[in-house]
């Protein structure tokens, strides 16, 4: 099975949803996205893939999110897509697509469900 992690190292939960990976014989292709932020495309294919909109897919723990006022519920999807594009801290973690489908693996036992 193939599968991709979109990742942040800071993150106690990307870390153990990449340990319950590799615990499970899986190795990911990492996606480091505050390193390699992701463009409009990439975010916009991840919300088809993830089958959610654009404000599901946001950080509202950030600080950012409220500076931003991207709690505003005018805002539409490319608005929010446009944030998350220019401050890469804004995209929820951790993500897991695999052939399976695709989560938000928050709580870390989301993942059971794209293993099982």
């Amino acid at each position: 099975m193939q599968v991709t992690l979109y990742y942040n190292g800071r993150c106690g939960t990307s870390r153990k949803v990449l340990d319950k990976l590799r615990a499970a014989g899986i190795e990911p292709a990492v996606v480091e996205y505050l390193k390699t932020p992701l463009d409009h495309a990439e975010i916009e294919a991840l919300l088809e893939r993830l089958a959610i909109p654009a404000r599901g897919l946001l950080r509202t723990k950030e600080a950012l999110y409220r500076e931003l006022g991207l709690d505003d519920p005018a805002l539409d999807d490319a608005a929010l897509v446009e944030a998350m594009v220019a401050h890469p801290i804004l995209i929820e973690r951790p993500i897991v697509v695999c052939d399976r489908g695709a989560r938000i693996c928050r709580p870390a036992e989301t993942l059971d469900a794209l293993l099982g």
